[in-house]
């Protein structure tokens, strides 16, 4: 993990333990294990006191929702962790929202690399910049990468009506979210 500050942990306690009334339990730091089995081995191994633990996750820290309940841990957590731990933290940001509000995995079944390919091919950027419209920010770069206006004089570019094409261009295959950018193919 680059940042230990925002590595991934998860409070583990048991049922048993809370229908007693206690939340004893034990943070374990994701970045310990190097798969899903080491981590359960080590949770059923600190909550060895009770005959058949089941493991309740009543907190936990730096994960998104799609890969964690209160009762499991997707097997993917640990290769999403490593694959955004290569990624610069505005392009993980945006793989976590293309996972959880577009392309829905690991859900949708996509081996983490087939959801990564997607991921790479449908997202434009982050436009949270200046205009403080990412839509109108990234047609305006849209415009300018497609030379849509380089043959028009420019005492007539400045009639192009922006926001319209904006509004058009992100009713029929871009989506935004939170400043960044996806193509809806």
């Amino acid at each position: 993990m680059k940042n230990l500050e925002n590595a991934p942990r998860i409070y583990v306690g048991t049922y048993g333990e809370y229908n007693s009334g206690s939340l004893f339990g034990k943070w374990f730091e994701l970045s310990d294990f190097g798969n899903l089995k080491e981590f359960l081995q080590d949770c059923y191994e600190f909550h060895r006191n009770e005959l058949d633990p089941e493991l309740m996750f009543q907190d936990w820290e730096n994960i998104p929702d799609f890969l964690i309940s209160e009762c499991s841990l997707q097997k993917e957590a640990f290769a999403y962790f490593e694959a955004i731990d290569e990624m610069d933290d505005e392009t993980a940001e945006a793989f976590e929202i293309y996972c959880n509000q577009i392309n829905y995995w690991p859900s949708n079944g996509y081996e983490l690399e087939d959801q990564l390919e997607s991921f790479r091919e449908c997202y434009r950027g982050f436009f949270g910049g200046s205009m403080k419209n990412a839509a109108l920010e990234y047609t305006y770069q849209y415009v300018e990468e497609i030379g849509l206006l380089s043959h028009m004089p420019s005492t007539l570019e400045r009639y192009f009506d922006y926001e319209a094409f904006a509004r058009d261009l992100f009713l029929e295959g871009y989506r935004e979210y939170e400043g960044h950018v996806f193509t809806n193919y």
